[in-house]
């Protein structure tokens, strides 16, 4: 039986723009190693069009179809991974963490695999989105006129501070979710996510909480450096990934 890892494609701070190209090293690199891959499609924001929670339940419809399908693709229930970048780090989170809540159940009804549970054995973030009102405030100063995460949410901290708490990776990340084991990874010269407001701050409420988690720091890494070929040198998916194997050969 081999594991399965559910890979995000990546995107802006909104889930505007996404492209599967992103894992196109990682997939060969792990499948050699013994991990199935399969990247997860869902719907894209648009101005004025709000995503939350319908990404989360397009994300949670990938995993629950993918358990399902355990006997058809050879893969081991109990070793389930979901990874994500960006925002996909946010919407993965939510699903690993929270996806079985009354928050998030109930987007397909009609899916005949929608009472298949979404838990995981291992949550990957990198260069992750966890705290929707910062990065609010970081969207206010990248990008006046018009807020991603406003745009993503459907409204602003000021109209519904509800709503971005319960979006917020970081708000689910409490004891009761502790089972599922964390990797984190992050550079040090990140200027679209602010990683001290948003990764280290994950990190901390995580073993907070008596998480399993660990984090790997790149230095000199920006953002969207997963696509990276991991055999360049000075490459910054290269330094991630033995780092990464050894986390997951502990933890699945």
């Amino acid at each position: 039986m081999r594991s399965t890892m559910g890979l995000r494609s990546p995107a802006t701070s909104t889930c505007r723009r996404g492209s599967r190209d992103t894992y196109q090293y990682w997939g060969p690199y792990m499948a050699e190693r013994g991990y199935a891959g399969f990247t997860i499609s869902y719907r894209l924001s648009k101005p004025g069009q709000k995503t939350y929670p319908e990404a989360v339940h397009d994300v949670r419809a990938a995993v629950q179809f993918m358990r399902a399908s355990t006997k058809e693709f050879r893969l081991d229930p109990a070793r389930f991974v979901l990874w994500g970048n960006s925002a996909g780090a946010q919407l993965a989170a939510l699903v690993a963490l929270a996806g079985d809540s009354p928050l998030f159940v109930g987007g397909y009804p009609q899916d005949p695999h929608a009472s298949v549970p979404t838990d995981v054995k291992v949550l990957i973030g990198t260069y992750g989105i966890y705290e929707l009102v910062g990065q609010w405030r970081q969207s206010q100063i990248g990008n006046p006129g018009d807020n991603l995460v406003e745009s993503y949410l459907g409204c602003s901290p000021m109209q519904d501070r509800r709503r971005y708490f319960e979006a917020s990776p970081l708000s689910h990340a409490v004891i009761a979710n502790n089972k599922t084991a964390v990797y984190l990874s992050w550079g040090t010269e990140d200027d679209v996510v602010d990683h001290r407001s948003q990764s280290l701050e994950f990190l901390l409420a995580l073993k907070q909480s008596n998480f399993n988690v660990r984090s790997c720091v790149v230095p000199g890494a920006p953002h969207y450096w997963l696509s990276d070929p991991l055999d360049e040198p000075m490459s910054h998916s290269g330094f991630l990934a033995p780092r990464l194997l050894r986390f997951l050969a502990e933890r699945l």
